[in-house]
């Protein structure tokens, strides 16, 4: 059996399955239940859901046509006019299959459209709203501009807390019968900051080595410095010890 990569093989599945976000998903979770959604904003930093929650959106608004009626583009790849001119424009032209009046296009990373993209987008959000909505994610709203603010219900997405972390941390421990010790998992949230996508892929790493999930492998797999470690480079330049912060610094990297 091919394994599937832990990012793509621990995606929630479903509202239930989405860890954090509970007055977002309650607010999503009517809209779909009567099947009339408005454009929708995405802000916030990698990690967080934003892309599984579109991918639950169309799962539970289409059911089994979702991917006929699901367009996922990344901007930060086709950023430029034409994917508007042509690709979203095409797709949005056509009606959606099944009983929902309108397809769903989801635009990854759609702060990376060019300001002339920008401006071809709003005028298809205009022209199409009876038979598509957009789902724009973005890590900066300020990017995009207002006209498509202003057509969008925005919702913003935090870091995952560290209570939400250490819960996502022992389910997939449990599924792949990894042992996870305390300092393991302080490392597991210090390096992830609340992105889950890199918790899940620090993770699967420090798996293939080791089936015991330590702090020093954590960071050894995430190629990152531990906290003491980087104290102690602040404390030696603090005192003066200039050479031996240099030194020090020079070992870890």
């Amino acid at each position: 059996m091919e394994e599937l990569i832990w990012t793509e093989k621990y995606r929630p599945k479903s509202f239930g399955d989405i860890k954090g976000h509970k007055e977002i998903i309650k607010r999503i979770e009517s809209f779909v239940k009567n099947k009339n959604l408005p454009h929708l904003m995405f802000a916030g930093p990698a990690g967080t859901g934003k892309t599984s929650l579109s991918l639950i959106i169309a799962r539970e608004m289409f059911g089994d046509t979702w991917q006929a009626n699901f367009l996922e583009l990344n901007a930060s790849d086709e950023r430029g006019i034409d994917v508007i001119r042509v690709k979203v424009k095409d797709f949005a032209r056509t009606k959606a299959l099944g009983d929902v009046p309108f397809k769903i296009i989801y635009l990854d990373e759609s702060d990376a459209l060019t300001r002339e993209a920008q401006q071809a987008l709003r005028r298809t959000m205009e022209n199409f709203t009876r038979t598509c909505r957009f789902i724009l994610s973005c890590n900066s709203p300020s990017k995009i501009i207002d006209p498509i603010q202003s057509r969008c219900a925005i919702f913003r997405f935090r870091p995952l807390t560290k209570e939400e972390v250490l819960a996502i941390i022992d389910e997939i421990a449990k599924k792949e019968n990894l042992k996870i010790d305390s300092k393991g998992k302080e490392a597991l949230f210090e390096i992830s900051q609340g992105d889950i996508r890199k918790l899940e892929n620090v993770m699967q790493s420090a798996s293939a080595s080791s089936s015991e999930l330590t702090e020093e492998l954590v960071y050894a797999m995430a190629a990152a410095a531990k906290p003491k470690e980087v104290l102690r480079i602040l404390e030696f330049a603090l005192e003066n010890k200039f050479v031996l912060a240099r030194d020090l610094l020079m070992k870890i990297m």
